[in-house]
């Protein structure tokens, strides 16, 4: 009787061991998983280069970066006018470029399209109303839409047919609400 209780425990430990491993955080708790690294997030190292100038001097404290100064001239120049700079050309359009440009109307765009889309489109109904907004609540020049009373719809319907007439002829039930 002991042996059976013993066996019969040591089957059940087996077979909740067997099904714990197919778990994966129980395999992760009990170190039955391998920790792989990502091949993605690993990255090559470059090797150590020389710099290009291995003799040049490091700079001084203190002292103007030369970038720093051919930049301060420029503009130094190009604010007082003290030598001349030359402008950039315009830019060379060939025939086939001025051809393709009159022919898709780019010399009748208009000047003020942007105030005339900004009227347009202040006029417009906002897009963020709901559905039901746009159906039942369209303004107050508008009327609001009607429900259609089903019931009386369907008696409606039926009177029709019974009686040899279209489905469309009579007015159409509606639900009010006041």
């Amino acid at each position: 009787m002991k042996t059976q209780i013993i066996m019969r425990n040591a089957v059940l430990l087996v077979c909740g061991v067997f099904a714990l491993s197919a778990c994966d955080t129980a395999k992760k708790e009990l170190g039955l998983t391998r920790n792989a690294p990502d091949e993605f997030t690993v990255l090559k190292r470059a090797p150590l280069e020389m710099p290009p100038d291995y003799y040049l001097r490091p700079p001084e404290p203190g002292a103007p970066r030369p970038q720093e100064e051919a930049e301060f001239e420029r503009s130094r120049d190009y604010v007082f006018g003290e030598t001349q700079t030359e402008t950039a050309p315009a830019p060379v359009t060939s025939s086939a470029d001025s051809i393709l440009l009159d022919r898709a109307g780019a010399n009748l765009a208009q000047d003020d399209i942007r105030r005339i889309v900004d009227t347009e489109t202040a006029t417009m109904e906002p897009a963020d109303k709901s559905v039901t907004d746009k159906l039942f609540r369209r303004g107050d020049d508008k009327p609001a839409a009607s429900v259609v009373d089903s019931k009386a719809e369907a008696e409606r319907i039926r009177e029709n047919k019974a009686a040899g007439r279209a489905v469309s002829e009579g007015q159409t039930p509606t639900i009010n609400d006041d």
